[in-house]
């Protein structure tokens, strides 16, 4: 089933803390669901709207310097695999360079291959970061410089 991708709205962001787990599994991630990033920055919070509710989301804003960051990205359980993530992605970075944007960033643990490798995939370079996150606490951090091409495999 086709989703459409729109502006997120709190509405939708209460739904997909309803489902959380549809989307995030065992991690539990409700506390990086900042009401006051889509409220703030609703052209780079978007939503992919089915019939069937959200199949996925990307939380994301511009920063002064001209950085389009991702601070969350998901798909539902039912719709990994279907190329929406790259989707989101591009609709973000499409909204993010009308805003200025020139480059894109997001960061992630370590221990997420998952993530590691669907942003390598997209053309982002990771590089691990010491002490990103506080002390001890390195992150992988990803950039790219725009446009994403995130039509290729």
């Amino acid at each position: 089933m086709r989703s459409q991708i729109t502006p997120a709205g709190t509405t939708d962001l209460h739904q997909v803390l309803a489902d959380h787990h549809r989307y995030w599994g065992e991690r539990d991630l409700r506390s990086l669901h900042l009401l006051a990033l889509v409220q703030e920055f609703g052209e780079t919070c978007l939503v992919a709207r089915a019939e069937d509710g959200i199949h996925g989301y990307i939380i994301g804003f511009v920063t002064p310097a001209g950085t389009g960051y991702v601070h969350l990205i998901a798909t539902r359980d039912d719709a990994r695999g279907t190329g929406l993530g790259r989707r989101l992605y591009r609709a973000f970075a499409d909204a993010a360079h009308r805003q200025g944007a020139l480059r894109l960033k997001a960061i992630t643990s370590l221990g997420n291959t998952g993530s590691i490798a669907f942003h390598r995939r997209l053309g982002f370079d990771a590089e691990i970061v010491d002490d990103y996150n506080g002390p001890g606490k390195a992150m992988v951090v990803f950039q790219c410089v725009l446009p994403l091409d995130a039509a290729q495999p």
